[in-house]
């Protein structure tokens, strides 16, 4: 089982420090936004191997899960074995590359790894957010395998007058996670998807919950997209084809809390997930209260 990670966009928000650097490799404290992914998307069960489509213009990601033999040697040399070992660790996880050269849209970026599924169920994360507990997929699969093998998708609440501006799924809560009694759109419900609504009128919305990034879907998918028109922006959108796939298999919602997430799309969002990680990091910690004290750390609350 393989988890695909998209990673082909240009990052033109965090221009122009994305001109040379791909905004998947912009670090967050120690390690690059993309490894956290990576990391996270090797957790749930079953996941062998991760996909990352690439662009042929962002040859850095690739180089930086390949080992360096002189590079981690010299570092070596000089008395730095821990960093040399982070660096190797890195560069030996199972990761492979496809790529996408042309901007279409996420549909069209997820069906250039179909020859890599080898035809099972598979992962897609989003390459902008990451679960530091990397436990969000996790729970994804658990639902899957109690609902024979379905589609799961990650879902969150948003307030009434903010559904307009996502996608939003129709459905009903069927149960819950084990362990939980949670009903509705609380964290831990689980619905079955009977729709996908792209922006709907807050009066028009068939619930309060949108789709947060994480993906566990069928291998039909991939057919589908294979035959999937241009929807929205003249791009081929996976939503387009996840509502043709409802009409075929079933599919369920997991309800989750987007915040045990951090988000890197945005420089301001980037910027928040250092301060928060380092926060929590007690090797970061203490450093962080120093250079900007109590008064700095309650801002960020």
């Amino acid at each position: 089982m393989k988890a695909i990670i998209p990673a082909a966009g240009l990052g033109t928000r965090f221009l122009p420090a994305t001109k040379c650097s791909p905004k998947e490799l912009l670090p967050v404290l120690d390690k690059p936004v993309i490894q956290y992914v990576v990391e996270e998307a090797l957790e749930p069960e079953g996941v062998e191997g991760v996909v990352i489509i690439n662009s042929h213009e962002k040859p850095q990601i690739e180089q930086y899960f390949s080992v360096d033999e002189d590079f981690e040697s010299m570092l070596r040399e000089r008395g730095k074995a821990k960093e040399a070992d982070r660096i190797h660790e890195a560069a030996t996880l199972p990761v492979s590359f496809v790529y996408q050269d042309e901007a279409r849209g996420l549909g069209h970026a997820v069906l250039q790894a179909a020859p890599a599924i080898d035809e099972d169920p598979f992962f897609v994360l989003l390459g902008d957010y990451f679960v530091p507990d990397r436990q969000m997929c996790v729970r994804m699969g658990e639902v899957s395998r109690a609902h024979g093998g379905a589609s799961v998708i990650a879902v969150a609440p948003v307030p009434a007058d903010q559904v307009s501006r996502y996608g939003i799924i129709a459905g009903e809560c069927v149960g819950c996670l084990p362990g939980t009694n949670a009903t509705g759109e609380q964290e831990g419900a689980v619905w079955k998807v009977t729709g996908l609504v792209e922006k709907p009128r807050p009066e028009e919305a068939p619930s309060h919950l949108f789709i947060v990034g994480r993906y566990l879907l069928s291998p039909r998918i991939m057919e589908l997209l294979a035959t999937q028109g241009p929807g929205a922006g003249n791009e081929i959108q996976l939503t387009d084809a996840m509502e043709r796939l409802l009409a075929e298999e079933e599919m369920y919602a997991l309800v989750v809390d987007p915040s045990e997430g951090c988000d890197t799309g945005t420089p301001a969002a980037w910027a928040a997930t250092n301060a928060r990680m380092a926060l929590q990091d007690p090797a970061f910690a203490g450093a962080f209260r120093e250079e900007f004290g109590e008064k700095g750390v309650a801002l960020l609350g």
